[in-house]
């Protein structure tokens, strides 16, 4: 396990996609990026295993006085994944958590229509799927992914991230088959931490990440 941060998310995806590599994995596996940061460094892993890339699209659920920070997140079927007991305290009395829900719904349909995203349904039923995000703080986006994906029935499902909180992996190891991360700590405090480099991803990149995965055309 590396004590030291990464240069970026490239260079944390390359790090990632030796570790999953290493894996005893069936063939013809599929790499699920969560948008947008997470697709940079899910684009090595699909290198390093040949496979495809494509957008898993859920987003976070931020809370309206600090949008970075999470209370849980939603995914394009319009299925949540909240802290239940925070959101009863933080949010008692309030119409706040359908004001955020409702923007991330437009955000989401934005990022498909943006990205092209193709169905899941046509990639992972049967396959193994492989979901990569930069970073694991709360755990409740990839939480979120994990079940918008079983949804399609893969055969195998591995989330993988550079750095996670030791709480986000014990959320998530009883829902995935696998849960690979470089870097574990019960000190987490956010994902920045562990980068040098940690500016925001464009819609721009992600569609060059994609085209340089997949190639100009849909799949």
């Amino acid at each position: 396990m590396r004590t030291s941060r990464f240069v970026d998310r490239r260079a944390a995806g390359e790090e990632l996609g030796r570790a999953v590599r290493a894996r005893p994995l069936p063939a013809g596996a599929v790499v699920l990026g969560v948008p947008r940061g997470g697709l940079v460094v899910a684009a090595p892993v699909a290198r390093a295993l040949a496979a495809p890339l494509i957008p898993v699209l859920v987003h976070k659920l931020g809370m309206p006085w600090q949008p970075e920070a999470a209370y849980g997140a939603l995914d394009a079927d319009g299925h949540a994944v909240t802290d239940t007991v925070f959101v009863a305290e933080a949010f008692a009395g309030t119409r706040q958590t359908e004001e955020v829900s409702g923007a991330v719904r437009r955000e989401l349909e934005r990022r498909r229509q943006a990205y092209a995203a193709p169905p899941l349904s046509d990639w992972v039923p049967g396959r193994c799927a492989i979901l990569v995000d930069d970073g694991l703080a709360t755990g409740y986006t990839m939480l979120a992914a994990v079940r918008y994906v079983r949804r399609r029935a893969p055969a195998q499902l591995v989330v993988a991230a550079p750095c996670a909180s030791t709480a986000a992996v014990r959320l998530l190891a009883p829902e995935a088959d696998a849960v690979v991360t470089l870097v574990a700590s019960e000190d987490f405090v956010s994902v920045g931490q562990y980068y040098d480099d940690f500016t925001q991803t464009s819609d721009e990149e992600v569609l060059a990440l994609l085209r340089e995965a997949n190639g100009p055309g849909p799949r």
